[in-house]
């Protein structure tokens, strides 16, 4: 299955949003850096707990605030819901390309999402020390993008290299 097959696919940013979420959103974007910023976005996500794109947003927050273990909590939080949406197993774990090609059948675009977040994941987790947890995210990412449409080899090879670099070094 090719991954950037975007015909017809539903992306997050498809998905109706309440006007009053949508309008804490609008108000944390336009005081991004303030601390006010984050309130508006934690009142959107009490108000819309399982909406991709409050989820987006806080991640995004997060992400660029350099808050990492937050961006990863929320990007965890991700998998699960669009995970139970995909009917997926409940841990990326357990994740199978079966799994995704049923998954394609009810949405290619929260399958795409879902990958990316993956790899978003994987990434954090190895910024954050936890090189085993986000070497296995990326490597299951791998095996599920038999393309690497999602890039993640790239990331994979950028990670072996340093690590063959660190033994070099305490080899030394």
């Amino acid at each position: 299955m090719d991954l950037l097959d975007f015909e017809n696919a539903e992306l997050y940013f498809d998905e109706p949003l309440a006007q009053d979420v949508a309008r804490l959103l609008m108000a944390a974007a336009d005081k991004y850096g303030s601390e006010e910023s984050e309130s508006l976005l934690l009142r959107a996500s009490l108000m819309a707990p399982q909406h991709l794109m409050v989820l987006v947003a806080l991640y995004r927050y997060y992400f660029y605030q350099h808050r990492l273990e937050d961006a990863l909590l929320v990007a965890e939080s991700t998998l699960a819901v669009v995970g139970r949406r995909l009917d997926f197993p409940e841990t990326w774990v357990y994740l199978r390309e079966a799994n995704v090609g049923a998954g394609v059948m009810r949405s290619m675009g929260l399958v795409r999402f879902y990958l990316m977040v993956l790899k978003a994941a994987g990434y954090i987790n190895l910024r954050l020390g936890h090189q085993q947890t986000g070497q296995a995210m990326l490597e299951k990412l791998v095996e599920l993008d038999s393309h690497d449409r999602m890039g993640g080899k790239a990331l994979l090879e950028v990670l072996h290299q340093a690590m063959n670099e660190d033994d070099l070094q305490r080899r030394a």
